[in-house]
């Protein structure tokens, strides 16, 4: 087989194998509710399958500095969040994604300007959720959740949208390096699928509910890519990738158990 057509089938695989990943949970979140789906929706979906085909083309040097640029990109993304969340309960879809998303391009071409420190990273996080953490929680809840009804063109659409950015990524990163790549492994692509999917069908403030319940899903992440680029140096990409997975996963499971231990307290006292 010649060596373009095995690269081309090998890239498309990929793209396959990370859009069927994002489409799964995706249909889980939107029939799981705010809560739950919000934890799914913040496991590393989308940037995991980007950054699986990364280690494999590139050496543990070029994924350590791939999640040194993403770290700064996770802020990006939780004012991303905070953006959609107030707009979306009064202004259209196209008005309410489209800002954040604009939002999301401008913070994550800042970002890009620097050659961030794993120290840097962890502050402009801490500052970012520090601010959107208590502005999202009035967006957390809804009177109720609507019903949705799945529409022939969504999962199409989602597979489409995660598979270019897998593409993208994994042929750009010969060229553009590793800080480019870092930044372009974390296009919230998810968020953006959400908003654009669920805004029309069940109202923006549903919509943002998801949203803005993760926020401390969202943090984990961020935690995730930390653990990642300290790993990946110390013990190379495989053990590396595990461990930035293990602790998203991790931290999400610890939500969800202090969410119900929560809830757990709250109903005898409801029910006296």
């Amino acid at each position: 087989m010649p060596a373009e057509l095995s690269y081309i089938l090998f890239l498309l695989l990929r793209m396959a194998v990370a859009a069927a990943f994002v489409v799964s949970a995706s249909v889980i979140t939107e029939r799981s509710g705010p809560v739950i789906g919000a934890l799914v929706a913040t496991l590393p979906i989308s940037a995991g399958p980007s950054y699986v085909f990364l280690a494999i083309d590139h050496d543990a040097a070029f994924i350590a500095q791939g999640a040194l640029s993403s770290l700064p990109v996770n802020a990006a993304t939780i004012f991303m969040g905070l953006t959609y969340s107030m707009l979306a309960q009064r202004f259209s879809m196209w008005i309410s994604a489209g800002s954040a998303i604009a939002l999301w391009l401008v913070l994550a071409t800042i970002v890009r300007q620097f050659a961030w420190t794993l120290a840097g990273g962890l502050i402009i996080n801490a500052i970012a959720f520090a601010i959107c953490i208590p502005l999202l929680k009035p967006y957390r809840h809804v009177a109720k959740m609507p019903l949705i009804a799945s529409r022939w063109y969504d999962i199409p659409l989602r597979a489409a949208l995660v598979a270019s950015l897998v593409g993208t990524v994994v042929t750009a990163s010969t060229w553009v390096g590793p800080r480019v790549t870092g930044v372009i492994a974390l296009f919230p692509i998810v968020f953006s699928s959400m908003m654009l999917i669920l805004h029309p069908r069940i109202g923006g403030p549903a919509t943002a509910a998801v949203l803005a319940n993760s926020a401390w899903g969202l943090l984990g992440f961020g935690l995730g890519v930390a653990v990642l680029h300290v790993a990946v140096t110390q013990f190379g990409s495989v053990i590396g990738l595990s461990c930035a997975l293990a602790t998203c996963i991790g931290w999400n499971l610890t939500l969800w158990w202090m969410g119900r231990r929560k809830r757990a307290i709250h109903e005898p006292r409801r029910a006296s």
